[in-house]
């Protein structure tokens, strides 16, 4: 039976991030309107205003976490000027480092209190505090106070492009409709990062590393009263929220490999900012503004891997006829076809192409090409893996997707640590093929949930919970 979609019920993607658009104050409640039919609901809100405040929330988020890696263009005169020496350990990157560090700690520690405050007055009291954290970035006289406030203004990001995406989760009721608008988020989170180079050298080279700063403060600049709204912090649940995604990460070997996966995938984005600068500059002799401008090839290819959602989106659907476990529902391995694609030809034949195009013998665009098949295999990865872990662990998702996104940021914080000695040692060619095997057993392990995903599945509690609300679903359909 072909899946109904005006039926099928709503998934809780991105529901950790914020319960209700904007007047949600209770903990897990939702608004009350008058009825289904309400205007007042943003479900029944013009497709119109609805798409123009997704890519609103799509575009703040891409702003904003161009944050994490615009000032890595920079890091030559910041080492100089603060004599930052990278003798025994590259320095330099920890103003990346701890930025991450914040986002992981606010993943876990600070998210939750949207579920108490609602999203509008988190979101808007961080967005206040993430300006005050521009400004000494921008006037620091000195490099501790450079990583000091590095690591606040991640934290402020992590929230800011987190509650983002819970506008786009409010606004489209069913799975169907929300698919695209998701992945347009997940493009701008991972666009953002990825064109912070690419922005950052065009400041850098016309400015100086201090308007890398200022510049962000002119864009972002703007925004309202955060209000009134005072509550209680209620920390009992705010312990449960941190350390759930602890205990499901290390209890679940699905939710483990999905976030080794998708962490390990964010972090090579951040390694490139680093080895695309050491690979470029040393085999063709750029100065380290052109290395910033060539990391455009990623956002190229991200901006690829967006459209091929698109094939994603009709897979995991389709599959709903062939589902015998619960007919006209659609199966939750479907989701990883396109992921696993995109990690096997994508990120790892991208890196092999990177690794054995850059030679001295061969243009620049032939290595960029190998750029550009990361960023569209990234994109795929991320948003194949977000969505099988909220339908796999429907009950559970704000926890599930708390351990991946708190080991995104880990894995952005320190993987790129090694980048220096490991091109050093290695050399361009067998570094970047070193990432391309481990990127392709990661892409390849997460097959084996085609052959055995359903016995899988039925081991775990977790999951279990899922199989319960999945058959109730069928029944209500049928």
């Amino acid at each position: 039976m072909a899946i109904d979609k005006k039926k099928h019920s709503r998934s809780p993607i991105l529901d950790e991030f914020s319960p209700a658009l904007s007047d949600c104050s209770g903990m897990h409640t939702t608004p009350s309107w008058n009825g289904q039919d309400d205007p007042e609901n943003p479900f029944n809100w013009p497709v119109s205003r609805k798409w123009a405040l997704t890519c609103l929330a799509a575009f703040t988020t891409f702003l904003t976490m161009m944050n994490g890696t615009i000032i890595t263009v920079a890091h030559f005169e910041i080492s100089e000027i603060f004599s930052v020496t990278e003798a025994t350990s590259p320095n330099s990157y920890w103003p990346v480092t701890t930025w991450a560090c914040g986002g992981a700690c606010s993943a876990l520690l600070i998210l939750p209190l949207a579920e108490d405050f609602g999203t509008r007055p988190v979101f808007l009291s961080t967005y206040s505090i993430l300006l005050c954290f521009l400004v000494p970035q921008a006037v620091a006289q000195n490099f501790a106070t450079l990583v000091v406030t590095r690591f606040f203004a991640g934290g402020c990001v992590a929230i800011l492009a987190n509650t983002a995406a819970g506008v786009v989760g409010n606004l489209w009721e069913t799975e169907w409709s929300r698919s695209i608008p998701v992945s347009l988020y997940i493009f701008g989170y991972m666009s953002g990062s990825s064109m912070g180079p690419v922005m950052g050298a065009a400041i850098y080279q016309s400015l100086g590393w201090r308007w890398v700063s200022y510049m962000q403060l002119i864009w972002v600049d703007k925004t309202a009263s955060p209000g009134d709204e005072h509550k209680k912090i209620n920390f009992g649940s705010l312990i449960t929220s941190a350390t759930r995604p602890v205990i499901l990460v290390f209890t679940e070997p699905v939710l483990f490999v999905s976030t080794m996966w998708s962490a390990f995938t964010v972090g090579v984005l951040f390694i490139f900012t680093q080895s695309v600068e050491l690979g470029f500059m040393e085999l063709y002799d750029w100065d380290v503004s052109a290395t910033g401008y060539v990391q455009c090839s990623i956002v190229i290819g991200e901006c690829i891997g967006w459209f091929l959602n698109f094939i994603s989106r009709s897979l995991y659907f389709a599959s709903a006829s062939r589902n015998k476990e619960f007919p006209g529902k659609p199966i939750p391995e479907a989701r990883l076809c396109m992921a696993i694609l995109g990690g096997v030809f994508g990120l790892s034949g991208g890196m092999f192409t990177y690794a054995w195009t850059s030679n001295t013998d061969l243009p620049w665009i032939a290595p960029a090409i190998g750029l550009g098949l990361v960023g569209a295999g990234s994109v795929l990865v991320v948003t194949g893996v977000s969505d099988y872990v909220v339908d796999a662990y429907s009950q559970y998702a704000s926890s599930a997707m708390g351990a991946v996104a708190t080991g995104e940021n880990l894995f952005s914080a320190f993987l790129p640590l090694a980048t220096l000695r490991m091109y050093t040692s290695l050399g361009v060619q067998w570094a970047s093929t070193l990432l391309a095997f481990i990127s392709l057993v990661l892409s390849l392990v997460p097959t084996l949930m085609f052959v055995w995903g359903k016995e899988v599945r039925a081991r775990s509690p977790f999951m279990n919970e899922m199989t319960k609300d999945t058959t109730m679903e069928s029944a209500e359909v049928v």
